[in-house]
């Protein structure tokens, strides 16, 4: 099932996650239901705060890109950035601040424990845009959207299409939530 998109404004997208404490059919459905989303936006990843659920889960495929034709689909549980290596300025953007760039500093490398959907914990490595991608969205799991990380003054440059965003009047080519109803709280949720 396609879900809608949380956008800037709206509270769960600023709130830190819970973490989860197993994957049951809910969760498992919940899964899905990102991967198609996220497939249907043309995004490489969604946390569950842009589709309502303020839980510490997060999907990501960036297998579409040239170098990471054979990097599988990822699901992310519970993640924990154990060491960082390296900086790396690079543009991003986000489904949850539809028409929006910038450029965002971060560690070019990442020690990361996690669990991945069947609840087993993985130690890893990652670098370049694997880790970037990682990162972006373990920040929508603290509450934190890149646009956040950006330098003041290209925030201020941005502003007005933040606001913009709030205020409804950007269109996506994918469905946008209003404040979610759920409250991150919602059956498909827990």
């Amino acid at each position: 099932m396609i879900l809608p998109i949380n956008t800037y404004s709206d509270e769960v997208l600023h709130q830190k996650a819970k973490p989860l404490k197993g994957v049951d059919a809910d969760i498992s459905s919940l899964i899905d239901s990102m991967f198609e989303s996220m497939e249907n936006a043309s995004g490489i990843g969604l946390a569950a705060p842009q589709v309502g659920c303020s839980i510490r889960l997060l999907v990501l495929d960036v297998s579409c890109m040239k170098s990471y034709e054979d990097v599988p689909p990822m699901v992310v549980i519970n993640p924990n950035v154990l060491a960082v290596r390296g900086k790396n300025l690079m543009e991003e953007g986000c489904l949850s601040v539809p028409g929006v760039q910038g450029d965002v500093l971060r560690p070019s490398e990442i020690t990361l424990k996690y669990r991945d959907r069947n609840f087993q914990e993985h130690t890893e490595e990652f670098s370049g845009m694997l880790a970037r991608v990682l990162q972006h969205e373990i920040d929508h799991l603290n509450g934190t959207l890149f646009v956040d990380r950006m330098e003041k003054r290209d925030r201020r440059r941005i502003q007005q299409e933040l606001d913009d965003i709030a205020a409804g009047l950007v269109p996506a080519d994918y469905p946008i939530a209003r404040e979610c109803s759920r409250g991150g709280e919602g059956p498909a949720c827990m």
